[in-house]
Parts: C-alpha cells; sequence; structure tokens
C-alpha cells in the first residue's frame, strides 16, 4: 500500500475472521502468500476455498475454511445458533456439539495423575444400554452407561479414587490408552470394542476435543513461515481474545483453554487476516463504527445475549465504537472485534478523500442486512488535520532586544512559530504580546525559556485544532546551486515555497537580489513539474 494511504473498513454488517480475509484478497493480498503461509502450519483437519459469491445481489470473495468431520462446529448454523434444536435423530441436540459465536474456556478438562473410574449413564428410550469402559496406562478406567430417550439427555457421573468430582468436560490422558467399550441391547446383543493407542486417547463422542491454550497457539504460529510482521500481528489478535475471555470467566490468561481461540477454523482465520494485513502493507486503519445486532446466540456456555460476553469485554477494553442496530443477529463475531481492536489506528475519516480500490468480503450468516464487509484504500484528497499548541503571555516591562534573544532560543528548542503583538494592557501600559506554537511534547521546555528570560508570572495554554496542506521537503539544481523548496498540495494543485535560508544564502553567493532568486527557484520548479 502506497504512503499515505489508508484502509477504511466499513463494518456496518458487521465483522468476522473470514468476512475480513476475503475482503483483503479481494483489495489485492497475495492467495499464493496466504496459501503457502496456512500450509506451513502446524494444523490439522482443515481446508480452504477461496471463490466467488453474490450476497444480496452483490459479488463478493469468500473464504471458506472448510472443517472435517472432527473439526466440525456448527458455527455457520443458523438455526443452531439461535437456539433452535436439531442435530440427531429426530430432535435430538448434541450435548456435546460446541457453536461458539465468542471464545470458549474449556472446563471439560481432566489430567489424572491417579487412579480415576468415571461413570457416564445416558438412557435410550429404546432401551438401548451402552457400556463403555475405557482402560488407561495411567490405570485410568471410564465407565460409560448410555440410556438414551427421543431426546437423549445426559448425565456423567464421575467417582474418583481419592474423592468424588463431578465434571461436563473433556478428558485428557497422557500415556497410552486402551478404552473397552461394552454395548448391551435390550435383544440381548453385546458389543465390546477395544481400542489401543500410543499417546493421548479423544473420546469420539459425535464432536472433537482439542485443548489450545496461549502456549499451544504461540507455538504454532511460531512453526508458521510467514513474515515476522504477519506472526507479531496474528499473536496480537490471539492476546486480545485471550484477555477477553480471562475477563469474562475469571481465569488466569495462560491458564485459559478456550474453544473458540484454539479451535482450527479461528486459527487460520486469524493467521490470515494477519497474513493479508502485512501482505498489503497495511499500516493505517480507519475504523467509524462497528454495527451489532440484538437478540441471543447459542454457544457453550448456553443461549447468550448478544454481543456475547468475549465481545463486550473486547469493546470495553479497547474503547470500540459501536451502534447497536435494530435488526436481530451476531455481525461481530470475537475474532472480528479483536482484529479491529489489533489494527484500528483512527476512528475518523478524512474529509475528503479518493477511493483507490474497493474489496468485498462475504460473510457465511444469513440476516436482515447483507452479510458482507466492505475494506477500501483510500487516499486523503488534500488536507490534514493537526493539534497544535499556543502558549500566550503579556509582557511590558522587557527590552526588545531581550524579546529578541527569547524568540531565537524558542527556536533553537523546537517551537513551530513565535510572533510579538503590541497591545494595551491596564492603566494604558503598552505591552508587547508573545505568541508561542508549539507541539504539546515542547510545552515544558518552552515555558521554562519564557519563564527564565522574560519578566512574565504566567503563560496561558491553548490547544488549537488547524488545517494544513501536504507538504514535503525536496532539494532543486538551479543554475546558481542548490535550493531547499517546500511542496505543498492543495485539492490537486501543487504549489511551491522556497525556503528563506536556501535562498538568502544563494543571494550572497551570486550577488543576486533576493527576490530574482526567490523567483528563479520557483520557476526552476514548474519546469521539473
Amino acid at each position: 500500500m502506497e504512503s499515505g494511504n489508508k484502509l477504511y473498513l466499513e463494518c456496518y454488517s458487521g465483522i468476522s475472521g473470514d468476512m475480513t480475509v476475503a475482503a483483503l484478497l479481494d483489495l489485492g493480498a497475495d492467495e499464493k502468500v496466504l496459501r503457502e503461509v496456512l500450509e506451513s502450519l502446524p494444523v490439522s483437519g482443515f481446508e480452504i476455498e477461496i471463490k466467488r459469491v453474490i450476497k444480496s445481489g452483490i459479488d463478493a470473495c469468500d473464504f471458506h475454511v472448510i472443517l472435517d468431520e472432527d473439526h466440525e462446529n456448527h458455527d455457520h448454523d443458523m438455526e443452531y445458533l439461535h437456539g433452535h434444536d436439531h442435530g440427531h435423530g429426530e430432535a435430538h441436540v448434541h450435548s456435546h456439539d460446541h457453536v461458539h459465536g465468542e471464545a470458549h474456556v474449556h472446563g471439560h478438562e481432566h489430567v489424572h495423575g491417579e487412579d480415576h473410574a468415571h461413570s457416564h449413564e445416558y438412557v435410550h428410550e429404546e432401551d438401548h444400554a451402552h457400556s463403555h469402559e475405557h482402560v488407561h496406562g495411567e490405570a485410568h478406567v471410564h465407565s460409560h452407561d448410555h440410556v438414551h430417550e427421543e431426546d437423549h439427555a445426559h448425565s456423567h457421573d464421575h467417582v474418583h479414587e481419592e474423592a468424588a468430582h463431578s465434571h461436563g468436560l473433556d478428558h485428557v490422558h497422557g500415556e497410552d490408552h486402551i478404552h473397552s467399550h461394552d454395548h448391551v441391547h435390550e435383544e440381548g446383543h453385546v458389543h465390546s470394542h477395544d481400542h489401543g493407542h500410543g499417546e493421548a486417547h479423544t473420546h469420539d463422542h459425535g464432536h472433537h476435543h482439542e485443548h489450545r491454550g496461549m502456549k499451544e497457539i504461540r507455538e504454532i504460529i511460531g512453526k508458521g513461515r510467514m513474515t515476522e510482521g504477519a506472526r507479531q500481528l496474528a499473536l496480537r489478535i490471539f492476546e486480545i481474545l485471550a484477555c477477553a475471555e480471562s475477563k469474562a470467566h475469571n481465569v488466569p490468561v495462560e491458564e485459559v483453554h478456550f474453544h473458540e481461540v484454539g479451535a482450527v477454523d479461528s486459527i487460520v482465520d486469524i493467521v490470515a487476516a494477519a497474513v493479508c494485513m502485512d501482505n498489503l502493507g497495511v499500516r493505517e486503519v480507519v475504523v467509524p463504527v462497528l454495527c451489532e445486532g440484538m437478540g441471543t446466540v447459542r454457544c457453550q456456555h448456553g443461549i447468550l445475549p448478544i454481543p456475547v460476553p468475549a465481545v463486550a469485554n473486547i469493546m470495553t477494553m479497547h474503547k470500540l465504537p459501536v451502534r447497536i442496530v435494530d435488526a436481530e443477529g451476531e455481525f461481530i463475531t470475537p475474532t472480528g472485534a479483536a482484529i479491529v481492536a489489533a489494527v484500528k489506528t483512527s476512528e475518523t475519516l478524512p474529509k475528503d478523500f479518493n477511493v483507490i480500490k474497493v474489496g468485498i468480503g462475504a460473510g457465511k450468516r444469513s440476516y436482515e442486512r447483507p452479510g458482507i464487509l466492505r475494506a477500501m484504500v483510500i487516499q486523503d484528497r488534500s488536507e490534514e488535520k493537526d493539534t497544535i499548541w499556543k502558549l500566550e503571555t503579556n509582557i511590558d516591562d522587557c527590552t526588545g532586544e531581550a524579546l529578541g534573544y527569547v524568540m531565537e532560543r524558542l527556536f533553537e528548542a523546537g517551537a513551530r512559530d513565535v510572533h510579538y503583538m503590541p497591545v494595551f494592557m491596564k492603566k494604558n501600559r503598552p505591552a508587547w504580546q508573545l505568541n508561542v506554537i508549539c507541539s504539546q511534547k515542547d510545552i515544558e521546555k518552552l515555558e521554562h525559556i519564557i519563564f527564565r528570560e522574560t519578566t512574565t508570572i504566567g503563560i496561558r495554554r491553548i490547544e488549537m485544532d488547524r488545517t494544513v496542506l501536504k507538504r514535503k521537503e525536496k532539494m532543486i539544481d538551479t543554475p546558481i546551486g542548490q535550493a531547499q523548496i517546500k511542496v505543498c498540495q492543495e485539492r490537486g494543485v501543487v504549489r511551491f515555497y522556497p525556503e528563506y535560508d536556501s535562498v538568502s544564502k544563494l543571494a550572497k553567493e551570486s550577488g543576486m537580489p533576493f527576490s530574482q532568486v526567490y523567483q528563479m527557484v520557483q520557476k526552476q520548479c514548474m519546469d521539473e513539474m
């Protein structure tokens, strides 16, 4: 991206990770570079698809992370997300399916260092009793008795040798594990299945458990073949998510094991967004507002109000500009909010700007508003807003020579401008008003000079907004030597301003009048355009 250009994210339909990646690809991010980085990640269970789609009649780029059966999380299943039961059999909602509109802490994690016996009982209307016994290398015995009714109500009773614990989460076991599954049916058939595993065994009950916290995320990103800029941005996005989950669940950041951030599709979305941002050379990002919907959404913790806790925490911690719109749905995902928090540099668009290029990324969910994210590369047309400070004081008992000395000292110390104005003070005393234009960082040292070198006992400070033309310094060759000039632009019109010191030096060296040298330098600038 050219110097001075900015990325404008128009989030009137919210923002998510896949929408962001798609919009950046549509802007011109290198697809080949992205694929090479994603292929280098030590993560399995996914493939990506990049294609054109039509959303609400609008052509858009679609970035799709296709998960295998073990990693699928129903994140784009509208009926499931918004509270409608579906899934297994007729009206079955599997209690182990995790669909997340936010990052979720896995509270199912058991690490056993001693002998533990686990009993899981399920009831089936058809009177099918299933007994699953798992024998592990560290003497872990799991007994799963399943009795199901039509809606499959599941209860899990875990009994430990030392104490009784009630858990509803995943089991992580080290070493070798042998699992024995005995299924007893009403007809009297017994089915026994033994599984031997060399390392940790994942219990397959129609879902896949993977526990990844920030330690694992850092290792994954550290092994990916990407630029250091992309790596640091990806880590920054993940850290923002981890902090939001830490606050939501009152768990230290390094102890958070959460599904959304640990999930394969989230890893891919975040790394892809960071790679595309870096590939485009994005340095400034303007996000005036994030639009969020209303209502509720299903996540691991049940039906939660929108915005979900992770998104609300990111909004709070990073002061994101938010607008709640009159539409049902979750428009801002935790990944989308974290990306904005990591890259946003401004909330204010330039007063006048040119749109250099437009990219449109498609979302997967279907709401009243078109699920698209529009990203634009913009260029400020001519003017920039700037904030400066004015220091002002009245002086009625200093000589002209002393005031001239003060002016020199102030310029040397970084003052942008210094000038005096004649004024009349109380009792009609003639005096001078000293005005100093400066940056905020220089206020203290400039005030020190004024107090030390004049008789004033008070200085007024005024913060001021100003509009300035874009400018750059340039050296040009003239028939009598080099001259320094200032080049400014105003609505497409270029202006040249020769620097006083440079013109003065050439005039003295050549013996030509100052005004003639000034005109010569300006003409030389025009000829070189």
